[in-house]
């Protein structure tokens, strides 16, 4: 009982810190991205990273392992399917973001600056990966409750 506590707050408190992150990415991504800008939107898209591996791994650790409910319980509810298809659609999300923010952090030659003139769309995917986040706290909390199994 006291593997399921821990392994749950964990889960939770990864939410809670990839939250925070993605938000900063966002509010990183609606400023200027000179040096310190661009440094900024770097941590926050580390700790998001950190964050959704994070909440992955307890995840996959909650339904697979052996101290929760399982795979079978989780299986056939669907507000976990509706969670793990929201969780899904975020990580597809992801790939654009990840694959830009890596070529900005090459560096250039003569020293010039990336071309983040595609920052407001990104920032819209940001913020699309902000409230599947929410979403997929309200399928959880429904679940958690007895919903949708």
């Amino acid at each position: 009982m006291i593997s399921s506590a821990l392994l749950s707050s964990l889960h939770l408190l990864t939410l809670a810190l990839g939250l925070g992150a993605v938000v900063a990415r966002g509010r990183a991504l609606r400023a200027t991205l000179d040096e310190a800008g661009l440094k900024r939107l770097f941590v926050a898209d580390n700790l998001w990273h950190l964050a959704l591996l994070l909440w992955i791994l307890s995840g996959v650790a909650r339904v697979f392992g052996p101290v929760e409910k399982g795979a079978t319980y989780y299986g056939h509810n669907h507000m976990f399917m509706a969670k793990m298809t929201l969780v899904l659609l975020m990580l597809v999300l992801e790939l654009w973001p990840t694959v830009t923010f890596l070529d900005w952090r090459l560096p250039r030659p003569g020293g010039t600056p990336p071309d983040t003139s595609r920052a407001r769309a990104l920032w819209g995917v940001n913020h699309a990966q902000i409230w599947l986040a929410v979403f997929a706290v309200f399928a959880a909390s429904f679940m958690a409750r007895g919903i949708g199994g």
